[in-house]
């Protein structure tokens, strides 16, 4: 490609600008060989001409396409130099606000010097796992790139983060420390990031310091190592310190301080603990205002102080120790307020004895006062002959002071690292680590001395070994695609090191001037000069002899050579140091000690190798005159060692960027970014990227972007690679500028640009095409447009014309017409004129004929009138006079018919039905009284009704005692004595009755006049009531408002309480299984632990789910509900359990039976020895009563005995008989041996069946008679005597039970013999062994009646006592009714009969439920023990008899119908644990019943319920929890099986529920169904236990479906096509090159995430999960879909743009259409994808104007600001035609946005789960029609 082909016009350049370093132009005009200018226009629209050297030929270096700029990495771009790589950082920064962006291995970041919300936890974990070219430039991408290399190579890693002064490299590091532990860390250590982030403030206040660029500076480098195990979990750390800045403490130049810690401890003398210290502030001492002003702007230095003493505590330093520490920095600081005065010419020097700093100085550090005063002024000298102490100069004394406070500084700053180092340590082995290296940058001043030379040199080294590094990588590059090697040139630093510590290198020739005893700078300058003057990378300055120049490979440098020997040297005078050893502090004489045991190393291995790690510090000898290493030589040997360690590892290399000076946030300085990208290596590494093939392709994405230069014929090829091949051979004629490898195709610097200028043109040509073709449509379209419009005003006009000239015509007529009318009218008004004339003559001539005519009419009428008046007088007398006459009679018939009408009503008014009319209303009220009446003569009649009970109660008492006295008479009638006392005790009784019947009167005095009230009362309340119906009309409607709108409130607000509370808890239950995991893997390292330390094996009989078993058992006992209540107002709390009547009551009865038992408890000992003489009698009259009772049971027993031995006897005889039979037919010998053997076998059997059934008969009967007792003597009131058999409705007594086996027993004795019977004497021992057993029931039935007889005792006295309250509180009560109002009666009467009634309805239902559970338990035994009797007297079982003789009958059970029961033994448990869970695999039961394991399982536990057995219920329901978790904990990464399990355990949790027996689960039972419900045991908090395994389960089941489908989602949603040929696919950058990538395809499509889901539905309904629980499962499913791809959406800058966008809704649609399929629309996972939906409608919007900005807003309700902000900043063009997103846009779209109290969170948290709701899902199937797959091996289960 030649110059004149890309030089070409509207070719865009960057020239040099001495303002902003580059700046861009334009080509005007086409560039030609030859040409001496080149014409350019500026940004501005300025033309200007750049000069071209015509031999040189140095055009201008071109700029990238639009398109490419702002790339993620920068080796992504076409042109690689430094203008490219300045401009695109500047885009990414001041426009996209992005401050990290990688330059192939180096991850460059610039301070924004503002807080960014990009370091949550939640960006910690989107970052985790993922490759590093797949998301956005990022230091937790670096430290997952080294995390995941660590893990997949299992080599040490290292990530060098470097930069300026105020850079940002210490956060950088923080930050990248920060991911590794939240990454790495694991839940059984302390966290270690915890620990290092608490030596932070430590660290800070003793390295860091203000300099002229940073104000928080780190004046040291630090190497922090952070172990990890074999699981790369995170056990340690170590820190490795170099080069702290001494000279800081002694000298800062100006607007400098020194370390932070003088200042934190100088604003905190206030404190008491500091007053001892003597300090002031901190202007007042040298050491700390040698800058200037010593208060940094937004700093405080208390509150700092405070941060520094807490982390000290946090890692273990005791208070004395800190307390030393601080007395130590307040000496420091007297030493340098030292007042030396000068003797004898400035030859000696003293320091006055009262100098207060000293003795401050002495005194903090304990040393004495007068060695120091003299040894700080003098100097001892060692020769061979004798010793001199010579005096010092005043500088020398200085010198001598500022070493002193320097050794003192360093010594506690390396006791501080070690202590860190102490408290990070761990003893777990190391396997392997992480380093994070935070070193200072290159760094150049106006004035540089001995640190920045030190600094600069070790920068080189790194900068050797970064640059052979990146070497490598591209080697290694080169190789793997086969692509030839050709050596590249690169900047090599070697010389340059070699001068500096090479042999008679800089380093050596400043050590052997410091060993000289006269050297000095000036010497040792001049050496330098001598030496190194040929040197390529030394010079002399021209104007200096003091200085020298080292040309660095980042810029150079000239140093002053003041203080360079006295830096090195760092002298220190032995005795000072040994004055300080002999400090009474012993922290302070440790700091100085030798140093004899050096610190162990440290060896990391890794396979066979080895590296040992040695102390940063050198090992301090014993000092002599000073120290003998020099500071060069210990930083070199540090520096050496860093190096092998860095040579050992991978690094990672971060470079930190000083954006400006000033500290302003996002500010972009040119100049300081370039001269800081030399500095770091970053256009090195550029340089090195450009010089081979820095753009690379894929072979799939160069054929997707570059198809539309293809030629048709090529495109329907298979081979991709070949396609690929060609269009390049066509397109590049030179075959150096690409070359073609085994996945991607590599080109030289330049090549894409040209391509994409190629790929342009095409397009362009293809638009033009597409655009003269739509504009000739256009065109057309128009034509015919303007065509029918000519046509149409035509038309219009021809019809105006002709509308014209019909107007005019009918004008004309119109004329005419008026004419006519005009002439007409004026002849016929003059005819009207002579025509009105002729009417009025006529008029006047008529009127007076008229007139003369009306005269005489009036006349006429006037004598009318007269006559009309007379007549009419004349008529109206006479009908006055008839009208009067009327009127009377009218009179007297009106008052007859009156009087009629009277009487009538007189008549009426006397019935009843006129009476209730009027007193309609007054009946109601009658009726209220009448009630009021009724009710108070109830209450009037139940008082005397009580009384009376009370009068019978003392008269039956009175005749008690009356014949208890004749009694007492007859047997005693002697005693006298005792007579009067019962007399007496008579005549109390009879004037207790007495008074009884007066209160009784009394009572019945105030009834009455409570009644009279009670009258007056009512009327009141009746005109009360009229008022308040009034009332109560005006107030109903508002009230009803007022109730249903705080109704509907109420309701969402508990609404809204219940999902958060559901939400705690089942975050509490996933708290515990994740703690309950924890404890797991605890128990597994630990055992793990042991087995590699001593290879020693756990115990077998150890389990792993030991604390899985840890479940409330179900008792059945009846104990009293008392207890219980008492703990639940333990739990509660007492003002809680207060508002509770009930509860308040149960206890208040508890507490009153307490007292009686302690009562009772007393009355027993005082009574013991009535007692011993009652029990004599009492066993003589339980002896006679239990002989009936023992004769019956003996009776049954011996004959159940006989029976039993009739039988076997029968049988032995027909054996034998069988035998001889044999005998006769076969006399061989082994026929009579094989019959006497069978015999012999059958005889054993029959014996040991005997006493298996006298055993079982034994303990039957015991049962049954001991049962019968205990219903005797406690229960005969409660317990009902009659037992219902099985399969019985009849009930039948005990008795008749008995009678009826009595009579069986009878039959069999019929045919039998006695004396054949009992002719081996087993009748006898029977009868001995009945008579053993009837002596111990006696025993145990005299021990009964014992206690019988002291429980009625106990009870007497209990009823007596009650007696005694009773009437006590019926005296205290009618004393204080009497003495109160009647109101107050009543009401008080009510509350104590309400009280009264509650403690009996308490008493009443506990006795209840204790008898019903009694009698519950022991109708069961019964029925079961009635059960086996009757079995037991059937044939013995076929499977327990299997005799061959051919006389052997064998009875088979008869069938019955299966009741929906499993009967299994106790020891067949674990066989039925392991075979229906542990081993079981969800295909072996797919063709059954779903759910098929929890039908057996419940019909097990039904079968336990049955037989009562409550160990067996908890056994089977514990031993499946647990097997439940061992499977689960087995196969946790297994979707089908734990799915499985989660139906299995909701279906039996809605077992135990549907079948429990409460009715609001029996609802939808058939009659069948309630009749499988359990009968004994309430299993509710087994319900509870199972819905806590539920919860457990479905977090189970959710995190391995997002484990399935996470990695699928960002490949399937964001960078799959869909939509074929939509997407631009634009240059990768290294990054996509990562190692870390996989080598395969990864890549998913949509297609297989519908797939997935396809899966999880199907195998969710095979299984029989509920609906509601799998709609919940793709609820939580698809809000994880929603969050990963919008997270990745906001840290992916390569797909936002408006192809994803379209892609992106594509994918959203086909999603929604799979939910309409399955018919879930209403499951809520539609609504979880709005925020990605309004993500992509974001991406396609326009961008432009303000509308456009409040359209954005109003559509995007579910993106926070900084979401849509952080979108569009990311908004990046994938074609030329589109256009980016204006800052100014943005800034807009911000403003309308602030209004917003949106949360501060980027990133959506994909792990937050939704609160999961079981509901209560009844199933329609029976246990009885359930069938057991003969698969699962459940033989030994039998169907009851």
């Amino acid at each position: 490609m030649s110059t004149a082909q890309l030089y070409t016009k509207c070719t865009k350049v960057w020239i040099p600008d001495p303002d902003e370093v580059w700046r861009s132009a334009e080509i005007i005009k086409d560039y030609k060989e030859g040409d001496e200018s080149l014409h350019l226009k500026l940004e501005d629209e300025t033309v200007y001409e750049y000069p071209v050297d015509l031999q040189g030929k140095e055009l201008p270096l071109l700029r990238n396409p639009d398109i490419l700029v702002g790339e993620n990495d920068l080796t992504a771009l076409s042109y690689l130099h430094e203008p490219a790589v300045l401009h695109n950082l500047k885009v990414r920064f001041l426009e996209s606000n992005h401050i990290y962006t990688y330059c192939g291995i180096v991850l460059v970041a610039i301070n924004p010097y503002e807080q960014l919300p990009i370091y949550e936890e939640d960006v910690i974990y989107a970052y985790s796992g993922q490759n590093m070219g797949d998301m956005d430039p990022h230091i937790f991408a670096v430290a997952e790139e080294a995390y995941k290399q660590m893990a997949r190579d299992e080599k040490n890693q290292s990530i060098i983060v470097s930069g300026e002064s105020g850079a940002g490299k210490t956060v950088s590091a923080k930050y990248a420390m920060r991911f590794l532990a939240t990454v790495g860390g694991s839940p059984s250590e302390t966290s270690i990031e915890a620990k290092v982030l608490a030596s932070s403030p430590i660290m800070e206040a003793f390295g860091n310091a203000k300099t002229t660029r940073n104000d928080n500076s780190s004046r040291f480098g630090k190497y922090i190592q952070i172990g990890f195990d074999k699981r790369y979990h995170i056990i340690g750390a170590n820190m490795r310190t170099y080069l702290l800045e001494k000279s800081r403490v002694v000298f800062q130049a100006e607007d400098e301080r020194n370390y932070r810690i003088f200042y934190q401890l100088c604003a905190s003398v206030n404190l008491p603990e500091l007053k001892d210290l003597g300090l002031t502030c901190a202007e007042d001492f040298f050491y700390t205002s040698q800058g200037g002003d010593t208060s940094i702007s937004g700093v405080d230095d208390a509150d700092d102080f405070e941060k520094t003493r807490h982390a000290f505590t946090l890692l273990g330093v005791k208070e004395s120790h800190q307390m030393t520490i601080f007395r130590i920095i307040a000496a420091i600081l007297h030493l340098g307020n030292l007042e030396i005065r000068t003797e004898h010419s400035n030859e000696a020097c003293t320091i006055l004895s009262e100098d207060e700093h000293l003795n401050n100085f002495c005194s903090l550090l304990g040393v004495e006062y007068s060695q120091m005063q003299h040894w700080l002024c003098h100097l001892k000298l060692v020769t061979t002959a004798e010793t001199y102490v010579k005096n010092m100069s005043w500088q020398q004394v200085v010198n001598t002071r500022d070493a002193l406070a320097k050794h003192i500084y360093a010594q506690l700053f390396k006791w501080i690292v070690q202590h860190i180092n102490k408290a990070l340590h761990t003893t777990v082995k190391q396997h392997s680590f992480i380093g994070v290296l935070d070193i200072y940058g290159f760094e150049t001043f106006e004035v540089n001395s001995f640190e920045q030379f030190c600094i600069n040199y070790a920068n080189e080294k790194l900068q050797q070994q970064f640059n052979l590094h990146v070497f490598k990588l591209e080697q290694e590059e080169y190789m793997k695609e086969g692509i030839p090697w050709t050596l590249i040139d690169f900047y090599d630093n070697q010389p340059c090191i070699d001068l500096i510590e090479a042999k008679l290198g800089i380093l050596d020739l400043l050590d052997e001037e410091c060993k000289v005893p006269k050297g000095t700078d000036q010497n040792w300058v001049q050496k330098l000069y001598d030496r190194h003057t040929g040197s390529q990378h030394f010079q002399k300055p021209r104007m200096s002899n003091t200085s020298f120049i080292i040309l660095h490979f980042a810029d150079k440098v000239e140093y002053e050579s003041e203080g360079f020997l006295e830096k090195n040297r760092d002298t220190v005078y032995e005795e000072q140091i040994n004055i300080l050893r002999a400090s009474k502090y012993q922290m302070v004489a440790s700091l100085f000690q030798d140093e004899k045991d050096a610190a162990p190393t440290t060896s990391i291995r890794k396979g066979t190798a080895k590296i040992s790690i040695r102390s940063t510090r050198p090992v301090i000898k014993s000092a002599n005159k000073e120290h003998k290493k020099t500071v060069g030589h210990q930083f070199r040997n540090s520096l050496h060692l860093l190096m092998e360690t860095l040579n050992a590892t991978t690094p990672h290399y971060v470079r930190c960027i000083k954006p400006n000076d000033e500290k302003l946030s996002f500010k972009f300085d040119p100049k300081r970014v370039v001269q800081q990208l030399r500095a770091c290596g970053v256009l090195e590494t550029i340089r090195i990227s450009a010089a081979g093939f820095p753009s690379r392709w894929s072979y799939h994405d160069f054929f997707n972007r570059y198809r539309v230069l293809m030629k048709k014929r090529d495109l329907f090829k298979i081979d991709k690679k070949q396609i690929c091949q060609t269009l390049l051979e066509e397109l590049i004629k030179d075959p150096d500028k690409f070359q073609v490898g085994r996945t991607k195709i590599f080109f030289r610097s330049g090549q894409v640009a040209y391509l994409e200028k190629v790929r342009a043109a095409k397009l362009r040509a293809a638009m033009i095409m597409i655009q003269k073709t739509v504009r000739g449509w256009l065109q057309r379209v128009k034509y015919k447009r303007l065509r029918q419009a000519a046509v149409v005003i035509q038309r219009y006009t021809r019809g105006f014309l002709a509308r014209r000239l019909a107007e005019h015509l009918r004008r004309t007529r119109a004329a005419i017409i008026f004419q006519k009318q005009y002439r007409m009218l004026r002849i016929f008004r003059a005819f009207q004129g002579v025509r009105s004339a002729t009417i009025t003559i006529q008029a006047f001539a008529r009127g007076m004929f008229v007139r003369r005519i009306y005269r005489k009419i009036l006349v006429e009428h006037k004598a009318t009138i007269l006559q009309k008046y007379a007549r009419g007088w004349l008529a109206r007398t006479r009908f006055h006079q008839i009208r009067g006459a009327t009127i009377v009679l009218q009179c007297y018939y009106r008052r007859m018919k009156a009087r009629q009408e009277l009487k009538a009503l007189k008549i009426e008014a006397r019935s009843a039905q006129h009476l209730k009319k009027l007193n309609v209303g007054m009946e109601n009220k009658v009726v209220q009284l009448q009630r009021k009446i009724d009710e108070q003569n109830k209450e009037y009649k139940l008082l005397n009704e009580q009384l009376s009970a009370l009068t019978s109660a003392h008269s039956s008492e009175v005749e008690k005692l009356k014949k208890e006295l004749m009694q007492y008479q007859q047997s005693h009638q002697g005693d006298s004595s005792q007579l009067l006392s019962f007399q007496e005790e008579l005549e109390h009784l009879r004037l207790e009755l007495e008074k009884a019947y007066g209160e009784r009167k009394i009572v019945e005095d105030s009834y009455i006049k409570e009644k009279d009230l009670l009258r007056k009362r009512i009327s009141n309340l009746e005109e009360e009531n009229a008022l308040l119906k009034q009332e109560k009309s005006t107030y109903l409607y508002q009230y009803e408002d007022e109730l249903t709108q705080s109704m509907i409130e109420e309701n969402s607000q508990m609404k809204k309480e219940l999902e958060e509370e559901r939400s705690r808890y089942q975050n509490l239950v996933k708290e515990y299984s994740r703690l309950e995991q924890s404890y797991d893997n605890l128990q597994d390292e630990m055992v793990f632990m042991k087995q590699t330390a001593g290879h020693r094996r756990s115990p077998s009989n150890q389990s792993s789910l030991e604390s899985d078993s840890n479940y409330p058992s179900i008792s059945t006992s009846e104990t009293g509900d008392t207890e219980d209540v008492i703990h639940q107002v333990e739990e509660i709390g007492v003002e809680k359990a207060a508002m509770d009547m009930t509860v308040f009551l149960k206890l208040q009865k508890r507490v009153r039976e307490l007292e009686q038992e302690r009562k009772k408890l007393q009355t027993q000992i005082e009574k013991t020895e009535q007692v011993s003489k009652k029990s004599q009698v009492i066993e003589m009259k339980s002896e006679v009563t239990s002989d009936h009772e023992d004769f019956a049971y003996n009776s049954l027993k011996r004959q159940e005995l006989e029976s039993e031995n009739k039988k076997l006897k029968n049988e032995l005889n027909e054996l034998r008989k069988a035998i001889a039979d044999g005998a006769t037919q076969n006399n061989s010998s082994s026929d009579v041996q094989d019959s006497y053997n069978l015999l012999l076998n059958q005889l054993k059997s029959a014996n040991e069946e005997l006493e298996v059934r006298k055993e079982e008969v034994l303990i039957l009967r015991t049962q049954i008679m001991k049962a019968d007792q205990q219903k005797g003597t406690k229960n005969t009131e409660s317990i009902p005597t009659d037992a219902s058999w099985p399969n019985s409705d009849k009930h039948i007594g005990q008795e008749d039970v008995i009678e009826a086996y009595q009579g069986m027993c009878e039959t069999n004795r019929k045919t039998e013999d006695w004396g054949y019977l009992n002719e081996d004497g087993e009748l006898g021992l029977a009868y001995q062994g009945l008579k053993q057993v009837a002596r111990l029931l006696e025993a145990q039935l005299q021990d009964q009646r014992r206690e019988h007889e002291e429980e009625v005792e106990a009870l007497k006295k209990q009823v007596d006592a009650m007696k005694e309250d009773m009437e006590k509180q019926q005296q205290a009560f009618l004393q204080t009714t009497l003495q109160l109002s009647p109101e107050v009666q009543v009401e008080f009467g009510i509350q104590q009969e309400i009280t009264r009634l509650t403690n009996e309805n308490l008493d009443l239902k506990e006795m209840l439920e204790n008898l019903e559970s009694n009698e519950m338990k022991l109708k069961k035994q019964l029925k079961f023990y009635m059960k086996k009797l009757k079995e037991s007297k059937t044939t013995i079982p076929t499977e327990r008899w299997q005799h061959k003789g051919k006389m052997q009958a064998v009875v088979q059970r008869k069938e019955k119908d299966f009741q929906g029961m499993l009967e299994y033994f106790k020891e067949d448990e674990p066989l039925l644990i392991r075979n229906l869970i542990i081993d079981l695999k969800p295909q072996a039961v797919s063709a059954s019943v779903p759910c098929l394991p929890a039908y057996i399982l419940y019909m097990c536990i039904r079968h336990a319920d049955y037989i009562s057995d409550d160990q067996k219920v908890h056994s089977l329901l514990t031993s499946s929890i647990n097997g439940i978790k061992k499977v689960l904990k087995k196969h946790n990464d297994d979707f089908e099986i734990t799915s499985f399990w989660l139906a299995n355990t909701c279906r039996l949790r809605h077992c135990l529920k549907q079948y429990s027996g409460e009715e609001c689960f029996m609802t939808q039972n058939t009659p069948k169904q309630n009749e499988h419900c359990l009968k004994n045991f309430d299993l509710s908090e087994y319900c509870q236990v199972l819905s806590h395994l539920s919860i457990q389960i479905y977090q189970q089941l959710i995190k391995v479906a997002e484990g399935i489908l996470q990695p699928m989602i960002a490949s399937a949603m964001l960078e799959n096509e869909s939509i074929q040929g939509l997407s631009g696919v634009k240059p990768m950058g290294y990054r996509n090159r990562s190692s870390s990538m996989a080598d395969g395809d990864s890549s998913y499509s949509l297609d297989a995430v519908i797939r997935q889901l396809n899966m999880f539905h199907s195998i969710m309904c095979d299984q029989g999960l509920d609906p509601q629980i799998a709609q919940q499962i793709f609820r939580q499913l698809f809000y994880m879909i929603s969050a990963v791809t919008l997270n990745n959406l906001l840290l992916r800058k390569d797909v936002c743009s408006w192809s994803t966008g379209m892609q992106l809704r594509f994918n959203i649609n086909q999603l929604e259409e799979w939910l309409h399929g399955k018919n879930m629309q209403q499951s809520g996972a539609a609504q979880t994808l709005e925020p990605l939906i309004q993500a992509a409608q974001l991406l396609q919007l326009k961008k432009k104007t303000s509308e456009d900005a409040e359209a954005i807003c109003s559509l995007c309700t579910s993106l926070t600001t900084q979401q849509i902000v952080k979108i569009l900043n990311l908004y990046t063009p994938t074609h030329e035609f589109e256009e980016r997103v204006t800052v100014a846009f943005i800034r807009d779209i911000q403003t309308h946005l602030q209004e917003r109290n949106d949360p501060p969170q980027l990133l959506l948290d994909f792990k937050h789960m939704f609160p999961v709701l079981f509901p209560f899902s009844p199933s329609s199937i029976t246990m009885d029609s359930i069938h057991l797959p003969a698969s699962l091996n459940l033989e030994f289960l039998r169907k009851v």
